[in-house]
């Protein structure tokens, strides 16, 4: 059975802080699995002070990012605090569903782009 919120879209059922590996999984409605290194989320990190006003969004290089805490935003995002003192970032479920860095998310995205 698939989960979904109110209003249809996918959602995640798990968020874990995998503080080892120093990655958040995210277990989704659908079953889908993503990890999520802290380098890459706090690079793609959604904050006007990070990606400005503009509509487009660029990656930003941050090696040696630490996730120091996960706090749900009501029902459609989470806001990620890091250890550089950083917590503006608040990503949305639908963001955080198009930035999976899995092979089978990635390959839909280049097939996309084709």
């Amino acid at each position: 059975m698939t989960t979904t919120s109110a209003s249809g879209r996918l959602r995640p059922t798990e968020i874990r802080h995998l503080h080892e590996q120093g990655a958040v999984r995210i277990t989704w409605s659908d079953g889908h699995v993503g990890e999520y290194e802290y380098a890459y989320l706090r690079g793609w990190c959604p904050c006007a002070v990070c990606q400005g006003h503009g509509g487009q969004r660029t990656f930003l290089s941050f090696p040696r990012a630490q996730l120091a805490g996960i706090q749900a935003v009501g029902n459609y995002a989470v806001s990620l605090s890091w250890q550089d003192g950083h917590d503006t970032g608040i990503y949305s479920y639908p963001y955080l569903r198009q930035l999976c860095p899995c092979p089978q998310c990635a390959d839909k995205e280049r097939k996309a782009e084709s």
